[in-house]
């Protein structure tokens, strides 16, 4: 005797019926991404999927707009059909901050579990820099940086990179995207986590967020920050045409293996080889090397002259970072004099050298600071509930 199963209703592994599939957020696609999203969905046939894909991108990303109804020049059982398939929904704010200095920055929830933080710095770049994050938490481990302290959680999608671009905008009231007098002109990839281990997504944000139909943001204004993924520098400049700015901290092997842990797998001399085959680099594209300030670690006047000697030749500025200390930080940051002293003799030999003005420090927004303030909070609620718990259960024996 045989028999044949319907599953079709049968619960999963876990005993819970299988959830639907949750609808995809048209604002972290390309442009052929959504084209064929559009198609797929039986919203228009493939002959019109190019005009009715600029419209609905406009719409995402000139206008800003959230809700299908506002798209006017589309039908309204267009409107209806694409409400019913997709989503333009921004992510949870859990958290806005300001600073005394103008500073903003919002913890973000994209997901259950996944939680970010993007940092709005005013009077940075033209206008203003947007701080964007690319993981949640980072693999590197880098010891002077609180965000190396949270685990990898995962990769964020274009969507959700996107979404801390438009979050910022929201903030900012910044729609639709406007030619002139942007409070938001830069981009850079400087928050959590490591964009070139996240290389697809990346690219496919910074394709998005360049749009000149949309957001609208020159390249030339976007800077993608490596700690030093050697093999992935080529691909960045040949597929984003970014500015590329390296977390270099230190001159000699010994010191940056320290530093930066990932030295031991791409030590310098490899990635000053890779900088120096950076597609697009001159002098109209320089690369900036990030620099930070460690009191009696990599501030000295013979580890500026070193310096001079690993950069030679390259197109380049240097951005000196005074230390942006936090809870349970082995370091401290230089004295003011010596980073002068520092930036003294980069700038004699022909390096721009500009001291970063700390911003933010009060909300923990400023370089190096960054840390889902969530992940503690969490890691605290548990700790209390569980000793409530603990407490229950005693008064209850």
């Amino acid at each position: 005797m045989s028999l044949t199963l319907d599953l079709s209703r049968t619960p999963n592994a876990l005993g819970a019926a299988a959830k639907p599939a949750a609808p995809v957020n048209l604002s972290g696609l390309t442009r052929a991404g959504l084209r064929q999203a559009l198609i797929d969905a039986d919203i228009c046939p493939p002959e019109k999927a190019k005009m009715r894909a600029s419209q609905v991108w406009s719409w995402i990303h000139h206008y800003g707009v959230t809700d299908f109804s506002l798209m006017t020049n589309v039908a309204k059982d267009t409107q209806a059909r694409l409400a019913e398939a997709f989503t333009l929904a921004r992510p949870e704010i859990v958290e806005r901050q300001v600073s005394k200095d103008g500073t903003r920055k919002w913890l973000i929830r994209t997901a259950p579990g996944i939680e970010i933080e993007t940092v709005y710095i005013p009077d940075v770049g033209r206008a203003g820099a947007l701080c964007v994050s690319s993981q949640v938490g980072c693999t590197l481990n880098c010891t002077f940086c609180h965000t190396g302290t949270q685990k990898l959680v995962r990769n964020l999608t274009a969507a959700e990179i996107v979404a801390q671009v438009q979050v910022a905008r929201d903030d900012l009231e910044e729609w639709p995207s406007p030619k002139e007098d942007r409070r938001l002109s830069n981009i850079v990839f400087m928050g959590m986590g490591e964009p070139l281990y996240n290389l697809d997504h990346v690219a496919d944000a910074i394709d998005i967020i360049s749009d000149n139909e949309g957001i609208a943001l020159s390249r030339r204004r976007i800077t993608v920050s490596t700690s030093g993924v050697v093999p992935q520098l080529d691909a960045l400049g040949t597929r984003t045409q970014a500015m590329l700015a390296i977390s270099l901290h230190a001159t000699n092997d010994a010191l940056r293996d320290v530093l930066v842990p990932l030295n031991k797998k791409y030590d310098l001399a490899q990635l000053m080889a890779g900088i120096r085959a950076y597609p697009g680099l001159s002098n109209a594209r320089r690369v900036t090397f990030e620099y930070v300030m460690l009191k009696g670690v990599n501030d000295s006047p013979e580890e500026a002259r070193a310096l001079l000697k690993l950069i030679e030749g390259i197109p380049a500025k240097v951005n000196l970072i005074p230390f942006n200390p936090w809870p349970g930080a082995d370091y401290e940051c230089s004295d003011w004099k010596t980073i002068e002293r520092f930036a003294a003799i980069l700038n004699k030999a022909g390096y721009a050298s500009p001291i970063r003005t700390p911003r933010g420090r009060d909300i923990l927004a400023a370089c190096g600071q960054l840390k889902s303030e969530s992940e503690k909070i969490r890691a605290s609620a548990l700790r209390k509930a569980e000793q409530a718990a603990v407490e229950s259960a005693v008064e209850a024996a």
